[in-house]
C-alpha cells in the first residue's frame, strides 16, 4: 500500500486506540485484532499516542526519552535477541542510542521493540491501515535527552500554555524548553534525527503543539502555576524545512488546538499541513468564528469526535448546557445526520464527523462503544489518568456493520 500519500488528499477515517487501552494492554494478537475489525469497519487509519516511555503518572507525552520505545507495550518482553540485531540496530539508530543506554537504557529492548512494531505495521499495511501516531514537543525534564545535549535546553524557563479552556491557571507542564538559536547553529540536527525516528514508526504522524513551533508559553523556571508565562518567538517553519531537505516529505498533522492566532494558521498553511478540528470544541456562541464548528470545516482538516484529552462524547453530552446542545442538533440536523443525537449522543457526533467535509474523520474507539465519562483518557492539568483499558471482545461486528454502512454513505470507505 502507498503511505506515503497526504493525510487528507482521499476522503478516509479511523479509530484513535492507544496501544495500552488494547485488552492486556499490550502489542500481540490484540492489536492484530483491531487492524482486523478496523478493516470490518470499513476504515484505513488506526491512531495511537506516543509509543514512547511513559512517566510515573503513565503519560506519554513526558517520556524520559524522545527516541526510545516503551518495552511496557511488548508481547514478547523476554525473546532472546541476537548480537547482529543489536550491532545492525546501533548502526541504524547511532544518533541517539547512546544517549539512551548512558542514561540506563536496554537496547535490547529498543532491538524487541522494533520487531515487534515493524510485524504489526507489515500486518496493517497488507490489510490496507495506515498507523498514524504522535510526536510530542517537548522532553521530559532532567532526562536522556537533556543530559546528552544539555546545550539545547533552557533553564531559566519551562514550559506550558496559558489559561484556556481546559485549566483556569493555565497548564504548567514543566519540560525543558529549547534553545532554538543553538539548535538552529546546528542545522536542526537533533529535531531531523526525532522526526526521522518518528517516521520509521508511523506511516503518519500528528506534531503535538504545533502552535509552538510559532510561538511558545515560557513560563519562569520554579513558578507553581503558568500565569506568569509569557509568549515567546518560536523557530517557525526552518526545522520543517530543514527536516524536509533531510528526509523529503513529511506526512504531518498538525496540533493547532489550544490558543491559536493568525501567525500560527499562516505557518500551518505554508507548510502545507493539515489542522484538526473536534466536535466538543463547537457549539460554542461565544466565539465570533470558531474553527471547530461543522460549518467552518474545510477538506485540508482531521475532524475529531473528540482526542485523548477530552471527555467522551457521552460524558461530554450529558453535562452539556442546554443551548449548546441545541446548536449542535441543528447542526446535525444541516448535515443530514440521520441518528438522534440525544438518544445516542456518540453515533451521532460519529455521523457527523463522517458526513462533513474534512478530509480525515476520526473517532475514540470509546465513542465507537458509546461510553461515559469512566471511559475517558486524560484530563490535561490533573494527574493520574491514561489507563482506560477495552474490555475482550467489546468492538463486535454489529458495532463494525453500523460504522461501515456510515463510512460507506459518506464516501470513505478505502
Amino acid at each position: 500500500m502507498d503511505t506515503t500519500r497526504p493525510l487528507t488528499e482521499t476522503r478516509a477515517s479511523g479509530v484513535q486506540l492507544h496501544i495500552t487501552s488494547l485488552p492486556g494492554g499490550r502489542l500481540g494478537q490484540p492489536a492484530r485484532d483491531f487492524v482486523d475489525w478496523l478493516v470490518e469497519a470499513g476504515q484505513s487509519v488506526w491512531q495511537v499516542l506516543p509509543v514512547s516511555i511513559p512517566d510515573k503518572h503513565r503519560s506519554p507525552y513526558k517520556s524520559p526519552s524522545a527516541f526510545a520505545a516503551s518495552p511496557a507495550l511488548l508481547e514478547h518482553p523476554d525473546a532472546p535477541v541476537s548480537e547482529e540485531e543489536l550491532v545492525a540496530f546501533a548502526e541504524r539508530e547511532a544518533y541517539w542510542v547512546d544517549s539512551w543506554t548512558s542514561f540506563g537504557g536496554d537496547l535490547a529492548d529498543q532491538v524487541r521493540f522494533d520487531r515487534e512494531w515493524s510485524a504489526l505495521r507489515a500486518y496493517a499495511h497488507e490489510r490496507g491501515i495506515r498507523i498514524l501516531g504522535d510526536v510530542p514537543i517537548y522532553v521530559a525534564p532532567d532526562a536522556a535527552d537533556e543530559r546528552a545535549w544539555p546545550q539545547f535546553f533552557r533553564t531559566d524557563a519551562v514550559s506550558g500554555c496559558p489559561p484556556d479552556a481546559y485549566a483556569a491557571t493555565g497548564q504548567l507542564w514543566g519540560n525543558p524548553l529549547y534553545r532554538w538559536d543553538v539548535l538552529r547553529d546546528d542545522g536542526y540536527r537533533w529535531w531531523i534525527e526525532r522526526l526521522r525516528r518518528t517516521f520509521a514508526l508511523f506511516d503518519l504522524v500528528r506534531v503535538d503543539h504545533f502552535r509552538g513551533f510559532a510561538a511558545y508559553w515560557a513560563i519562569p523556571a520554579g513558578d507553581d502555576t503558568a500565569l506568569n508565562g509569557r509568549w515567546e518567538q518560536g523557530p517557525g517553519r526552518e526545522v520543517f524545512d530543514a527536516a524536509l531537505g533531510a528526509l523529503g516529505p513529511l506526512p504531518v498533522l498538525a496540533e493547532d488546538l489550544g490558543d491559536i492566532d493568525q501567525p500560527v494558521i499562516d505557518l500551518r498553511k505554508a507548510l502545507g499541513f493539515p489542522g484538526m478540528a473536534v466536535l466538543q470544541f463547537a457549539f460554542e456562541p461565544a466565539y465570533q468564528y470558531n474553527a471547530h464548528d461543522p460549518q467552518n470545516h474545510e477538506p485540508d482538516q482531521v475532524v475529531y469526535t473528540g482526542t485523548h484529552d477530552n471527555d467522551t462524547v457521552c460524558g461530554w453530552w450529558w453535562d452539556l448546557p442546554d443551548h449548546r446542545r441545541q446548536l449542535a442538533r441543528e447542526a446535525c440536523q444541516r448535515a443530514g445526520v440521520a441518528t438522534d443525537v440525544d438518544a445516542e449522543p456518540s453515533w451521532g457526533f460519529i455521523e457527523l464527523a463522517l458526513r462533513g467535509p474534512c478530509g480525515l474523520a476520526m473517532m475514540q474507539a470509546q465513542d465507537v462503544l458509546a461510553l461515559g465519562s469512566s471511559a475517558r483518557m486524560n484530563a490535561p492539568g490533573v494527574e493520574g489518568g491514561w489507563s482506560w483499558q477495552m474490555e475482550p471482545d467489546a468492538l463486535t461486528s454489529a458495532h463494525a456493520a453500523r460504522l461501515r454502512a456510515l463510512t460507506e454513505q459518506s464516501g470513505r470507505l478505502p
